[in-house]
């Protein structure tokens, strides 16, 4: 009895097919599905169409089973479209609606037909309806995972782009933390720093954890991770940016980082020259104004 149903709807979708697609297109369209500007009318169309086939040929071959392997097409297609419209920033309401939007013309194509019975109408329609129902929640189930490969992928592309090491001087670099610091975010601090530690031989590293807004135990251990990863590279760490109420949380929390630490990036920096032998001098304006033209009167002799 049900390998009949099924068949029977299978060759309903081919007999209908010509009056259920533009009745379909016209539903997204109200829904409002080309009104984002992502998709257009064509690509839409050619989605509906090419969908509407392999459905046609999945009820043929493998009835209202799903989960079956005549629904493997389908389903590939359905992945392919669930991610490219959660890449493109569909909401889930608007990828849903490309499948239960094919509800209407479906029931509407049951009942024009005049060789169903009240009885075979309600068992057909009922049959569609889980159908659909299963197809619209796998759909879902696929855009949901692409959306949280998209934000767990720009998570990450942002704690990369917030943790820039930048090079101050030869040999000394300075690693400017924003936002809190936890475990994922200190593996890819560590994986730059080591990496830019290597590339420039560099001998100091400056930590500086102005753009930090709280430092607990936690972080602190996090920052510790840090200092010695760069000292096995041979590079020694300075903390910089440790502001009086961290201060006062770290002495409260018993949290002792074992490097030097300094209130700005700039009393960092200024050790961080003494420590490789280098030191920055004032030059007065006069002395500053006597080179110049020594050099002028050079070049014009």
């Amino acid at each position: 009895m049900a390998g009949e149903l099924n068949g029977e709807i299978a060759a309903l979708v081919n007999r209908n097919e010509q009056i259920i697609l533009p009745e379909w297109m016209e539903l997204q369209k109200k829904a409002g599905t080309l009104h984002t500007g992502r998709i257009s009318e064509g690509e839409l169309q050619s989605e509906s169409k090419n969908f509407l086939h392999l459905l046609r040929d999945a009820l043929a071959k493998g009835g209202s089973d799903f989960a079956g392997a005549a629904y493997e097409p389908a389903k590939a297609m359905l992945s392919e479209l669930s991610r490219s419209r959660a890449q493109q920033g569909f909401s889930p309401t608007e990828t849903a609606t490309f499948i239960f939007s094919l509800k209407q013309p479906l029931f509407n194509a049951v009942n024009r037909d005049k060789t169903f019975s009240a009885e075979r109408i309600a068992a057909v329609i009922w049959g569609l309806t889980l159908l659909l129902d299963e197809i619209g929640l796998y759909t879902l189930e696929i855009f949901q995972k692409s959306r949280e490969e998209v934000i767990v992928r720009q998570q990450r592309e942002i704690s990369e782009l917030s943790t820039p090491v930048v090079k101050l001087w030869d040999g000394i670099l300075a690693l400017p933390l924003i936002g809190t610091l936890d475990s994922q975010r200190t593996q890819v601090v560590m994986e730059n720093l080591l990496q830019t530690i290597v590339d420039v031989e560099a001998e100091i590293a400056i930590i500086d954890i102005t753009g930090v807004p709280t430092v607990d135990t936690l972080t602190a251990q996090h920052l510790l991770k840090t200092v010695a990863a760069a000292r096995l590279m041979g590079a020694d760490c300075l903390i910089s940016g440790i502001r009086p109420q961290i201060a006062q949380t770290m002495v409260h929390l018993g949290v002792e980082l074992n490097v030097i630490s300094k209130a700005s990036l700039a009393d960092a920096f200024a050790v961080a020259l003494r420590q490789t032998g280098r030191a920055v001098m004032k030059v007065n304006r006069a002395d500053k104004q006597t080179g110049l033209a020594g050099k002028a009167g050079g070049q014009g002799a």
